[in-house]
């Protein structure tokens, strides 16, 4: 039997993507670990804390609050977006000139800056000369998102589903394109309804995009920070300060450095630790069913 030769000079394509990473991750990473266990006084004095800064952290109800403004946040934009984005898929055409119309008006929102699309909608939501204020005071809402908690997170809820929808739609668009005629022709033979379609072959056929599209959504919807504040401020008072937003307060506005270290660090570990036990979860039913 012949020995076949591996060439492994592909490799040194790879090491450009190593050190970048390292310059961009690793590098700052041991910084913040660096910070998270020490008190700095400025130029270039610390001292030793410990896991100090850890338990004020998590102790602490300021945490608490923002964190649960996370999840609640990030519950509410999966509700919506997940089957908003499949039943918008559903309606595209899958032939003719509607195609490439569809699929360029669904990247529109996605191609826009973040911070474009909070200055968007805070001038598009302003209670007195926004079209979307100015509107729903004149048929008789109180609205006004710079002063009422519920106006703010159903202004921020609302600009968040209109920026990332898309990304479910394209990619739950091209799950359903990769299904085979010959499912469909099957389930028109059989007499099967359009629910019973969707039910039995179109959904099962999109898990694996679907899974995708909803891990993406909860990194991107539990790490927001530009879109709300441009938009909110995290405000009024602190409606919408989620864990980014606080965070940045914490170690720009107050410059506690330490507990800031370590409150990104614990972010940075709750992220990973629910995207790991929702990956394995999903996992788990795809092979089971």
């Amino acid at each position: 039997m012949m020995n076949k030769t591996i060439n492994q000079k592909a490799w040194y394509f790879v090491i450009p993507v190593f050190i970048l990473v390292a310059f961009n991750a690793a590098i700052p990473l041991m910084t913040v670990v660096n910070y998270s266990f020490q008190e700095t006084f400025g130029n270039n004095v610390f001292a030793w804390e410990g896991t100090r800064w850890f338990k004020q952290i998590l102790l602490s109800e300021r945490f608490h609050a923002a964190l649960g403004r996370q999840f609640a946040f990030t519950f509410i934009i999966l509700l919506i977006q997940i089957p908003l984005g499949i039943a918008i898929a559903l309606t595209m055409p899958k032939k003719g000139w509607g195609v490439p119309v569809c699929l360029i008006l669904m990247s529109m929102p996605l191609l826009i800056p973040w911070n474009v699309v909070g200055a968007m909608w805070n001038i598009f939501a302003l209670p007195d000369i926004g079209f979307l204020g100015h509107t729903l005071n004149s048929v008789g809402f109180d609205y006004n998102f710079t002063q009422q908690p519920g106006d703010a997170w159903f202004t921020t809820i609302l600009m968040d589903v209109w920026h990332w929808t898309s990304l479910v739609v394209l990619l739950s668009y091209a799950g359903l394109n990769s299904i085979q005629p010959a499912y469909y022709q099957a389930a028109e033979i059989d007499g099967a309804s359009r629910w019973a379609t969707f039910r039995y072959i179109e959904l099962p056929k999109m898990k694996k995009v679907l899974t995708l599209a909803i891990l993406l959504r909860f990194m991107d919807s539990f790490m927001i920070y530009t879109e709300p504040f441009v938009l909110t401020g995290g405000g009024p008072g602190n409606t919408t300060a989620f864990l980014s937003i606080d965070l940045v307060k914490m170690a720009l506005g107050q410059f506690d450095l330490g507990p800031a270290a370590a409150m990104s660090l614990i972010y940075f570990f709750i992220v990973l630790l629910v995207c790991w036990v929702f990956y394995n979860l999903m996992m788990k039913n795809e092979a089971q069913s």
